[in-house]
């Protein structure tokens, strides 16, 4: 049986999700507020701003990824979206990767104990694509849009696109990739909006890819 708290954030925000999933993810959160007791992983411990801030991002996501992609979460720290995704769309592929050792240790715990078929790689996003390829990456409050493309400049062979989550600055962030050359030779464009849990901005995902696979 779920939480109350929880079952009143999630009614709140008007979110509607399977009983199954939803006990589940109560499980990571609960798990993950526990690790964060030792290490500095999330500020969202509440059921509010899990339910707000963490959920309402992942459930926007879920939907942009097709059955049976292979998705890689890019610094994914205590897991979101990477495990959310996970425990939302079941027949996607996710890995995770964190280049912070303990970190990438938490990980493997968390999934571990929710028994999630979720690899986790203690390594950089560029180290992982010399020798991996995935369809979407995934990445929330990694780097600025110039910054991850930069990362991602010399492996798009490996990469089919980037779906990167987005608050209110994404605006700003473009302008400056821009200035910069940073998106040269890439198509970009919302594949969602929506509005944040403070009820007064709004958050975007970001689809980004080369031209040359239009």
């Amino acid at each position: 049986m779920l939480d109350p708290d929880f079952s009143k954030a999630l009614a709140d925000a008007g979110f509607e999700i399977p009983t199954e999933q939803a006990e589940k993810l109560e499980l990571y959160a609960r798990v993950l507020w526990r690790w964060n007791e030792q290490l500095n992983l999330t500020r969202h411990t509440d059921w509010n701003l899990f339910v707000n801030r963490d959920l309402r991002d992942c459930l926007q996501l879920a939907p942009l990824i097709d059955a049976g992609e292979e998705v890689l979460d890019l610094g994914s720290g205590g897991g979101v979206p990477g495990i959310p995704l996970a425990i939302l769309r079941p027949d996607v592929d996710v890995s995770l990767a964190e280049s912070v050792g303990k970190r990438a240790n938490v990980l493997n715990s968390i999934v571990q104990e929710l028994n999630l078929p979720v690899p986790v790689y203690a390594a950089r996003g560029e180290e992982l694509l010399e020798d991996f390829r995935f369809s979407t990456i995934v990445s929330r409050a990694v780097g600025s849009i110039e910054k991850f493309c930069g990362w991602i400049k010399p492996h798009w062979p490996a990469v089919g696109r980037l779906l990167l989550i987005k608050g209110p600055r994404w605006v700003e962030e473009r302008g400056t990739a821009r200035h910069t050359g940073a998106l040269a030779g890439l198509q970009m464009r919302r594949a969602a909006t929506y509005p944040l849990g403070d009820g007064e901005h709004e958050g975007v995902i970001l689809q980004i890819w080369p031209e040359s696979s239009t």
